[in-house]
């Protein structure tokens, strides 16, 4: 019952994700969360997100927000940032998915969903069939409560790494430290 929350991967952040090694494993499309996955909730996008992307693109992947924000939101977001949308997708629900592999034109084996929310991005990928990663949810440096959501995530995921059947099944597709 618990691997339906499981992710395929965990990183630290977007950018301890190995883009490059996700082509060549045949990966064609990125599907992004926004809020405390890109930027702590509510933020505009910054400088090294937008550099990001356009990396993320020079590599040949199409990249798509899928959020559950406003169109408001998401477009000061990515004021900055080529990239498709859905706007209100209603995660986990499978909808959104299913409506951001058509707009990317992509398979379920083509595209990867990355977020931070065990509840929302990775229950939802995984209804769809859609590999995804988790990352490290981004805290603003004044929080210092989690809320109980949160909590249930964290053990979770203990016995995600305790499974680990579960873990890298995407392959070696972190970057290396250096």
């Amino acid at each position: 019952m618990l691997k339906q929350f499981y992710p395929y991967e965990y990183a630290e952040s977007v950018f301890a994700i190995d883009y490059e090694a996700l082509t060549k494993a045949g990966f064609r499309a990125v599907i992004f969360d926004i809020d405390n996955t890109l930027v702590p909730h509510g933020n505009d996008s910054t400088p090294e997100i937008d550099e990001l992307f356009r990396y993320i693109h020079s590599l040949g992947l199409k990249t798509l927000l899928l959020s559950n924000n406003s169109e408001e939101r998401i477009l000061r977001f990515k004021e900055n940032i080529d990239s498709l949308y859905i706007h209100v997708a209603d995660k986990p629900k499978p909808d959104g998915y299913n409506k951001a592999l058509d707009m990317l034109g992509a398979e379920k084996n083509e595209a990867v969903v990355i977020g931070d929310q065990v509840f929302t991005d990775i229950l939802g990928a995984n209804r769809c069939g859609i590999p995804g990663i988790l990352v490290k949810f981004i805290r603003r440096p004044d929080e210092i409560k989690i809320g109980k959501r949160r909590r249930v995530e964290q053990l979770i995921l203990k016995t995600y790494f305790i499974r680990k059947k579960y873990c890298h099944r995407l392959g070696d597709i972190l970057k290396k430290e250096d």
